[in-house]
């Protein structure tokens, strides 16, 4: 496309509005919402919530903490004795309960960080991956563990933090 003949665009569509108003008060009232589709370096970014976490460096380290904090939780509850049970616990319905409770909780806290890297920030999506392999390297990995709890190696994989 020629550089030179952007103004002949056509105009952009209503879902792209960063405010999403519908009424035709004024096209200047209307902010472009831009959004990365590769990945790219730097701080100034949005994830997960509406100007966060801005232009400021700090909030930008407090987001990448976040999310590796994130998907280190992600990974606990997904080794988590309470989302596997005890062969003793198979009939009883509060532990059914507590299961599908932490289940449901790490589902969501993977979607959340699935959400945060979606932000096509390489920042974000490092700290997504290191805190995925710190978990699993704490809680899923033979590293860490007791070699006399040691559950066999096939159950290992499938109990992934992600929820994809």
């Amino acid at each position: 496309m020629d550089h030179d003949n952007m103004h002949n665009m056509p105009p952009p569509s209503s879902s792209m509005m960063n405010n999403g108003s519908m009424n035709g008060g004024g096209g200047d009232h209307h902010k472009m919402m831009l959004m990365h589709m590769t990945f790219f370096w730097g701080k100034n970014t949005e994830v997960l919530f509406s100007g966060w976490p801005g232009t400021s460096s700090g909030m930008y380290a407090l987001c990448i903490i976040f999310v590796f904090f994130l998907a280190v939780l992600t990974e606990w509850l997904a080794h988590s004795s309470l989302l596997r049970g005890t062969s003793g616990d198979t009939a009883n319905a509060a532990s059914g309960l507590v299961q599908t409770a932490v289940y449901t909780l790490r589902t969501g806290l993977s979607y959340l960080v699935m959400l945060a890297v979606m932000s096509f920030n390489a920042g974000v999506f490092i700290a997504a991956l290191a805190g995925h392999a710190i978990g699993f390297m704490l809680f899923g990995s033979r590293t860490f563990r007791n070699p006399s709890g040691d559950r066999e190696t096939k159950d290992l994989l499938p109990a992934s933090g992600c929820a994809c």
